[in-house]
């Protein structure tokens, strides 16, 4: 696990350009660094050691030097192609993960992507040819930006490593800030910089005389199968052991996170690790946001060592400045401090950690994915009355009864747009005062392609493969890359692997969900091996008491002078903002959730754009 930074050297960079941007990175590769320089092409490296400890550093060149290499990620069936390439006459001169793709491209070129099973985001320049070949793995868990600049074209692993290259324009793109408001994280391929992209997961790229050409190699494809229960549980068992032991090796020792609930339980259970980490929150409620209790009864259980801490309100709130940097761009996710904390506890002990993201989107785990089974008599009137009634209760104030009939009266493709709704398009268009943001498309238009992709299918798998493209990579993905780097800290996710999703492809939505309960195939694997109260237990995560620490002195003033900073007052309306807040602190509504998103991005803002704010007010 790794990261790198490039540009085409058009500035004649003697490598202190590249230094600084590297030194940027540090956090995700403090063992070792190497650069490459030459009169078209910079690389630069930071190393964290996993695989072949002391020959797999980076950058990386084949034989005869015209192929340069510099890659963040596993490859997991490495020693397989490894073997292929031999027999085909490669000669490798370690036994790093890393060389198989500088002979996997000389052998199958392009191709070579379709054969990875990984996470990895890499890319590969042709001294010969001068073209750069890039690819980012099919689920996105490893992260690649790009930004072609006044001639220049900047890539690498997080963004803030462009700040220290001459050409790059630090920009806010208020589009974004749109589109965030809806999500709670920018979903799209466009970043919260103006001019910097994401590469899409699954897509590799060709860059050759200032030409970017993208091609999308991978694409989900759910083709349930007839079949019981007891069938598919036995084969999510299989799938996801092999799956667990192949993410399992390492030159060093390997660990595992560990919630309450299933995804972490039978992760920590099938790899046998020996420690496990798990963090929780004081918090007025007692035990509601502490599930360290049940971690440790279950690492018992399974006769492993639990580790954890509990995060006071006071670590929590002085570190999220901090932890939205590092995050690059602002993800309104409160678990993702969570997962700073328990990464940070975690790296004092082991490099490597096991995580269960990715669960729920392939096995069906969120109950949201219940609603269109949960059927009532007034679901049975007719859909254009239902539509009516739902259309003149969207101009009436929020409540649980008045919610529901509005989204009862909207197709799948109109009222679900991930697992964070947090503002309206109405809403979110009346608090900004940003005309370019206002003029972001609707979250309705944003989906509507990736929804366009299944128009066949029934309405739970609609909802997964909106999640797989949009709510995996744009917040679980995100935070599981961007706060273990942080502390430089590996973690792997089993779930996400290919072989795991050609299976759970085939499961059928009776195996997947039902009125009673979610990830039913992956359940009753679980129960196998599992107590039955840890299968059963519904999602948590690791929880954070923001609803209950808004209403605390300390953190309300904190928030509310946010509310009324230079930066609030230029992109949004303060009065509503404030409105927000009082009416949370009062009780007359949990609107928690949209607080925390506007206040997230004015933090991350004073972060990356705060002196731009100071000189120009």
């Amino acid at each position: 696990m790794c990261g790198f930074v490039g540009f085409t050297n058009r500035i004649g960079d003697d490598g202190t350009v590249l230094g600084a941007m590297m030194d940027r990175i540090v956090h995700r590769g403090p063992d070792s660094a190497g650069q490459f320089t030459d009169d078209q092409m910079a690389l630069g490296f930071r190393r964290l050691s996993i695989i072949d400890l002391a020959d797999g550093s980076q950058p990386m060149f084949n034989e005869d030097g015209s192929l340069v290499l510099v890659f963040n990620g596993e490859i997991y069936n490495f020693q397989e192609l490894r073997e292929q390439l031999i027999a085909a006459g490669h000669t490798f001169a370690n036994r790093s993960d890393s060389e198989v793709l500088l002979h996997g491209y000389e052998e199958w070129g392009e191709a070579l992507v379709e054969k990875l099973r990984g996470m990895f985001a890499f890319v590969l320049y042709d001294k010969t040819h001068k073209t750069l070949f890039g690819a980012r793995d099919p689920f996105g868990i490893k992260p690649f930006y790009y930004a072609d600049m006044n001639g220049s074209f900047l890539f690498g692993s997080e963004i803030k490593s462009f700040l220290d290259h001459p050409d790059f324009k630090k920009e806010l793109n208020e589009t974004a800030l749109g589109h965030y408001l809806s999500f709670q994280y920018s979903p799209t391929e466009e970043t919260f910089f103006k001019n910097v992209y994401k590469l899409p997961p699954a897509h590799y790229f060709t860059y050759q005389n200032g030409q970017l050409k993208k091609t999308r190699y991978f694409r989900p494809e759910f083709k349930p199968e007839d079949g019981v229960l007891d069938f598919f549980a036995d084969g999510a068992d299989r799938v996801v052991r092999e799956s667990v032991a192949a993410h399992k090796i390492a030159d060093v020792e390997v660990g595992s996170f560990l919630s309450s609930g299933i995804d972490s339980s039978y992760i920590a259970e099938a790899a046998k690790v020996d420690k496990t980490f798990t963090v929780g929150f004081e918090s007025p409620d007692g035990d509601r946001y502490n599930e360290i209790h049940y971690a440790e009864d279950f690492a018992k259980t399974i006769g492993v060592e639990n580790i954890a801490k509990v995060i006071t309100p006071e670590e929590y709130w002085d570190a999220f400045p901090k932890i939205q940097y590092y995050m690059d761009e602002p993800l309104a996710d409160p678990a993702a401090i969570a997962l700073y904390f328990v990464s940070k506890l975690a790296s004092e002990h082991v490099k490597v950690v096991m995580s269960g993201e990715g669960a729920d989107e392939l096995f069906g785990g969120y109950r949201i994915y219940q609603e269109p089974l949960t059927l009532t008599p007034y679901d049975k009137l007719p859909f254009w009355f239902r539509r009516a009634v739902g259309k003149v209760c969207a101009h009436l104030p929020q409540k649980h009864g008045i919610n529901y009939l509005v989204r009862r009266g909207k197709t799948i493709e109109e009222r679900f747009i991930g697992n964070a709704d947090i503002f309206s398009y109405r809403e979110r268009n009346s608090l900004l005062k940003s005309a370019a943001a206002r003029a972001a498309c609707s979250p309705q238009e944003l989906c509507a392609p990736i929804y366009g992709e299944v128009k066949d299918a029934d309405t739970v798998t609609k909802m997964q493969y909106l999640d797989l493209h949009l709510w995996l990579m744009g917040d679980i993905l995100l935070k599981a890359d961007k706060t273990s780097m942080a502390n430089s800290l590996e973690l792997r996710v089993p779930f996400l692997d290919k072989k795991v999703l050609a299976f759970a492809e085939t499961i059928p939505l009776k195996c997947r969900v039902n009125t009673v309960t979610t990830k039913l195939a992956l359940r009753k694997a679980a129960e196998k091996t599992l107590p039955k109260r840890t299968a059963e237990k519904d999602k948590l995560g690791f929880p954070v008491p923001i609803r209950v620490w808004l209403k605390e002195d300390p953190y309300y003033h904190k928030v509310l002078a946010a509310f009324t900073s230079p930066a609030a007052e230029r992109y949004f309306d303060t009065k509503q903002l404030v409105n927000l807040l009082q009416r949370h602190r009062a009780g007359k509504a949990d609107v928690s959730r949209k607080i925390w998103t506007v206040y997230t991005f004015l933090v991350w803002y004073e972060e990356f754009f705060g002196e731009q704010v100071r000189e120009t007010n």
